[in-house]
């Protein structure tokens, strides 16, 4: 790795790690007031996300228009915000959304810069080590927040804002690397649908985007699951006790992302729909899971085919947005529809919830998901790997 892949690496670290803090400490605090019911923590989730559904028209082309250090300082300067509001006494649902709108900017820069550092043949390697420090800051701050958190609100909010701004800081020694602008002149929304149908307009890139979508929304659904079903199932009472079930997913992500760059490479994608299927069978074995070592058996090994899902998914897209539209673009387009798969996700699972679906239940209807979703995508793969695009569309 050179220079500036370590400083992306460390502010990234950084950012992620309040990223986790500040949603455990929130749980913390609704634990502590009570009487919020289970919906307030898909609400949470919900309110972070419409910042990103909302925003992405915008943040795509500003990460590619703007030095991408200066779009992740002040993204982080936005979450710090944030932060601060909930510290004040501001509803975290607001809070929480200002938060959202940090990350939403944060996303495509983080990901459009990768390309800028690195080179082709070690993209995916590149995306490994930064998937890796974000899911090292995950299991870090899911339990270290959420300790802190239940010892001290004030204290676990001062640490997040410190670390917002001193990942902040890390960012202004990043290269400013190249910006990239295309032809004409349209409004963000055009840009985003005219970047969404050139990166649909290919079947291996169109069911990469499905794909990855797919996959967010089960994750950030199954997050918020077992908020409800570590107490319903493990009897946790705590935050520090949900959160220490994300430690051994979060281990084997990072297990996941380093293994895959030789078992997945770009050219080998289609090895992915593999550990597609394990991942759907370990979710099936984990709603008849009743005791605490089982669950983190499971999530160990959940975590590490899902690193080795995303990571080369990822990797295909910035690659293939970085020779075409723009990489910080093609992220904002692959968020766009992410986010909106997670949004509905979130919606489905409250409001199963509140129909009495149990969240043993819901854990074994992701797992069937899974199986049936990757079996239907599998057959609409194209024989062999289609050529890249050759040049950006009009706008």
């Amino acid at each position: 790795m050179n220079r500036g892949l370590h400083t992306l690496i460390g502010a990234q670290f950084l950012s992620a790690f309040a990223d986790n803090a500040i949603l455990f400490t929130v749980i913390a605090l609704t634990l502590q007031e009570g009487g919020r019911g289970n919906w307030y923590i898909p609400a949470l989730q919900s309110a972070f996300i419409v910042a990103f559904i909302l925003l992405m028209p915008w943040v795509g082309r500003l990460a590619d228009r703007q030095p991408k250090p200066r779009v992740l300082l002040g993204a982080n300067l936005v979450k710090a915000l944030g932060a601060l509001a909930i510290a004040f006494g501001v509803e975290p649902l607001i809070g929480y959304a200002v938060i959202g709108i940090g990350a939403a900017s944060y996303g495509p820069a983080k990901y459009g810069i990768i390309p800028d550092l690195s080179p082709q043949e070690q993209l995916v390697r590149a995306n490994g080590w930064v998937e890796s420090a974000t899911i090292a800051a995950i299991l870090t701050g899911t339990v270290g927040g959420a300790r802190l958190a239940d010892h001290s609100i004030p204290l676990a909010l001062g640490l997040v804002i410190a670390l917002y701004f001193t990942s902040g800081l890390a960012t202004l020694f990043l290269p400013k690397g190249p910006v990239k602008l295309i032809d004409g002149q349209s409004s963000a929304w055009g840009e985003l649908l005219v970047a969404m149908k050139h990166l649909g307009s290919e079947t291996r890139t169109r069911l990469i985007l499905v794909a990855l979508s797919l996959f967010w929304s089960i994750a950030a659904t199954l997050r918020v699951v077992l908020v409800a079903w570590a107490p319903e199932v493990l009897h946790a009472e705590t935050a520090s006790a949900i959160a220490n079930l994300t430690f051994f997913m979060a281990i084997g992500i990072v297990v996941g992302a380093g293994i895959v760059p030789r078992l997945i490479p770009l050219n080998q994608i289609r090895r992915a729909r593999f550990a597609a299927y394990v991942m759907g069978a370990l979710f099936l074995l984990m709603s008849f899971v009743t005791e605490t070592l089982d669950a983190e058996i499971l999530l160990l090994g959940i975590g590490i085919f899902g690193g080795m899902i995303v990571v080369p998914l990822n990797a295909s897209v910035q690659e293939i947005g970085h020779h075409s539209i723009g990489s910080g673009r093609a992220v904002a387009a692959q968020n766009f529809f992410q986010n909106s798969a997670i949004l509905v996700g979130m919606g489905l699972y409250s409001v199963s919830a509140a129909q009495g679906v149990s969240s043993v239940q819901a854990i074994l209807f992701l797992g069937g998901f899974i199986l049936l979703s990757t079996f239907t995508l599998s057959r609409f793969l194209p024989p062999r790997q289609e050529s890249k695009p050759s040049s950006p569309p009009k706008v």
